[in-house]
């Protein structure tokens, strides 16, 4: 798949960013693109984790560098990706990084700090990266852009208000995103993936269906961006949920959504 990309490209070799590569689908995404040739930057918050997965992909042959960095102080993430690519341009980038939380059990309504830190961490500092890589690769007139979203998009989560929201924010601005860089030969793929076996996934409690291998859903990725796919829902019977959560009428869709419960407490 490197091979192929790096093809596609016009080159022998691509350069790849993955935000959240401490994370399991972000450790996942950065081991698929481990290759010689591959020439790899992997940002996290975890600098022990990075450097276990920097190691693995350079035994696959990838050149490896890695930043111990916290997106959520958007201007330094900003300043550290226009830094790295003025000195060796992005042919990809996978924003992987993202939080997740829900309504604690005792609350009526979320936290209003975490509101605000999930707004920056999975809407603001992704949006703001993304459009920033974007302008520079629309001058240079090609690249690849991955947003990693949810499957939560497609639903009002009355638990999890923040994550589903902030989400369906990514979502559109993703989608917008593509239509404008689409003209300068950038594409922009959109993930919405469902249950995903991580480590942070598996402290959330309670049933988790359709549950993926980190390493089978970046492979998915890899190929729909490869492809230049709008968007990819995984599993495809999320598509399904999302369909009939559209087209149900609100006074029998409301009921439905208010009478969810957080995982592990209905």
């Amino acid at each position: 798949m490197t091979e192929a990309l790096a093809n596609s490209l016009g080159g022998e070799s691509i350069r790849i960013l993955v935000t959240g590569a401490s994370g399991g689908l972000g450790g996942a995404v950065a081991r698929f693109y481990a290759a010689p040739g591959a020439r790899l930057s992997l940002w996290g918050r975890d600098p022990a984790r990075l450097e276990t997965i920097a190691k693995t992909c350079r035994a696959a042959g990838a050149q490896v560098l890695i930043r111990s960095l916290d997106i959520a102080d958007v201007p330094a993430a900003l300043a550290a990706l226009r830094e790295e690519d003025a000195a060796d341009a992005f042919d990809m980038v996978l924003f992987c990084s993202g939080r997740g939380d829900v309504r604690a059990a005792d609350a009526r309504i979320e936290d209003a700090a975490m509101v605000a830190h999930l707004g920056i961490v999975n809407f603001t500092a992704p949006a703001a990266m993304a459009a920033a890589i974007a302008e520079r690769m629309t001058a240079r007139g090609h690249g690849r852009i991955v947003l990693v979203g949810s499957a939560a998009a497609f639903h009002a989560l009355p638990f999890a208000a923040a994550y589903s929201g902030t989400k369906a924010g990514l979502a559109r601005f993703a989608d917008a995103l593509r239509l404008a860089a689409r003209p300068y030969g950038v594409s922009v793929t959109l993930v919405s993936p469902g249950f995903i076996d991580t480590a942070a996934g598996r402290k959330v409690p309670g049933p988790k269906p359709m549950l993926m291998a980190p390493d089978a859903v970046a492979a998915r990725i890899a190929r729909a961006a490869a492809a230049g796919k709008a968007h990819l829902v995984l599993p495809w019977p999320f598509t399904v949920l999302h369909w009939f959560d559209r087209l149900l009428p609100r006074p029998l869709r409301d009921p439905v959504l208010a009478g969810l419960t957080p995982p592990g407490r209905g």
